[in-house]
């Protein structure tokens, strides 16, 4: 099911007074709201929402030929995800509490401030954001599988925390609001981050930048820019990355690093919308959507007073937390696979046959550097491999002073609990275990003979002679 992404849909605004609409879209759009449709005559409503979607309907009450109240009635009837705001100069409050017990999400009375139509009608298009994601995530939580395997095409895995994850990001990406993106080094951030990008249907590009160790007046001036002047050197004006990321995604890469000045800086940016390039005097409208990711345990950074308290609630509107790969060694066969197809094409060699023993040596390690410590071992054995079979002498040098895992579970005590009480035979036994290897590699082979300590050869004849015996007993049946 596809849910409408409310910060892409105008704002309707329905008067009988010419000039009161001109003004309050000027107003939005110089506050950003940039796509602003207007109706003088009330009664266009309704065929306009059979056409088109709207974010949010700000109305008046006073019109002629249908009034506001019932306009509104008929509005949240047939349309009730759309929020709608009425502004009237009937300051009135058994209508005011009426109104809103017809359904409307604010009642503002003429003349309105300035600040207050424009917080009313970003409020109302944030409900109705939030009302899509609650319904997009519960669709995707239910479903077993991502919708679109193309936007995590880059991550390799088969791990079920993974899949939750998967559907999470698709559930969200849709959505203007800052997304916070966990977990240890080398465990795939930015790649999160740029599938994130993709399924977000954003026109603009991916603008990566890694702002640790960034001082504040860098910082500034690589998101904001500066004009021409600003400072000494600067002979001419330059955009910021918030422009080259303009309707598409900034991803801020080790937000843990940043200086509190810098930390200042952003909390503003996502508050307001808006920034200042050095040496300019008025702002510009961010169009860009932030995504940034950190190594750090950022509450434990919050409680040492190093990361400001309401920066982080505010980036983690949307949080995406990456498990490490010592917690899904499910993927360390398909891993393997796949790396050491990339390693052999990028150093344009044969691709080597990997080991038994190598898929039970990799389960013994916790990988500190994750994925991308994975990634380096193999390309380091494959530039050092001669004959056909990967040599395990490269993995065991980059592993020696490392941390191992708890040892391997005593199968002779374990598999007490695990059995039912009438054993299966050797040959129920063979077969669900092939069929479950054969499940969690995918269907590959080699992977699953991997995984049962055979090589691809004696897996293939074991599937031969139960093709065999089965097809026998068919016949004889």
């Amino acid at each position: 099911m596809a849910y409408i992404t409310s910060h892409r849909l105008p704002v309707l605004l329905v008067d009988d007074e010419p000039p009161l609409l001109r003004s309050a879209s000027v107003l939005l759009r110089a506050s950003g709201i940039t796509d602003v449709l207007t109706l003088e005559d009330s009664r266009a409503v309704s065929p306009l929402l059979a056409e088109q979607p709207v974010g949010v309907l700000v109305l008046d009450l006073t019109m002629p030929y249908l009034s506001g109240q019932a306009l509104l009635e008929s509005v949240t009837a047939d349309y009730p995800d759309i929020p709608v705001i009425v502004m009237t100069a009937t300051n009135d409050l058994d209508t005011a509490v009426q109104c809103m017990r017809m359904g409307a999400s604010d009642y503002l009375v003429k003349p309105v401030e300035s600040n207050r139509l424009v917080s009313s009608v970003r409020r109302a298009l944030e409900i109705r954001a939030l009302r899509a994601e609650v319904l997009s995530l519960k669709d995707s939580l239910l479903t077993a599988v991502p919708h679109d395997r193309e936007a995590f095409a880059e991550i390799v895995t088969q791990s079920k925390a993974m899949a939750a994850i998967f559907r999470y990001v698709e559930a969200v990406a849709s959505s203007p609001q800052p997304v916070l993106v966990t977990g240890e080094t080398g465990t795939g951030k930015e790649q999160i981050a740029r599938s994130l990008h993709r399924l977000s249907g954003r026109t603009g590009e991916f603008v990566a930048v890694n702002v640790a160790g960034l001082d504040d007046t860098v910082f500034a001036d690589t998101l904001f820019g500066h004009a021409r002047g600003a400072f000494t050197g600067a002979d001419r004006a330059r955009d910021g990355l918030i422009t080259s990321a303009a309707d598409g995604t900034l991803f801020l890469d080790e937000i843990g690093d940043l200086s509190a000045p810098s930390q200042v800086k952003l909390l503003r940016l996502l508050q307001e919308g808006t920034y200042y390039p050095l040496g300019v005097d008025r702002p510009r409208q961010c169009r860009a959507r932030i995504v940034v990711a950190t190594n750090y345990d950022v509450v434990e950074r919050v409680k040492a007073g190093a990361f400001r308290k309401d920066l982080y609630y505010r980036l983690r509107t949307h949080h995406v937390h990456l498990p490490p790969l010592r917690e899904r060694l499910e993927d360390i066969p398909l891993l393997v696979n796949h790396l050491l197809e990339k390693a052999a094409h990028a150093l344009h060699k044969p691709p080597p046959t990997p080991p038994l023993e190598l898929y039970r040596l990799l389960k013994t390690y916790s990988f500190p550097g994750n994925v991308r410590e994975l990634e380096a071992m193999i390309f380091d054995a494959v530039a050092l491999h001669q004959g056909a079979t990967l040599s395990l002498h490269s993995f065991k040098a980059a592993m020696g002073a490392g941390p191992l895992l708890a040892e391997e579970s005593n199968w002779s005590t374990d598999l007490t609990a695990l059995l039912p009480e009438q054993l299966p035979t050797l040959d129920e036994a063979e077969e669900a275990l092939v069929q479950e290897a054969l499940r969690r590699a995918g269907g590959n082979q080699g992977v699953a003979a991997g995984m049962l300590g055979l090589s691809r050869q004696a897996l293939n004849k074991r599937l031969t002679r139960r093709k065999e015996r089965d097809a026998s007993f068919g016949e004889d049946a």
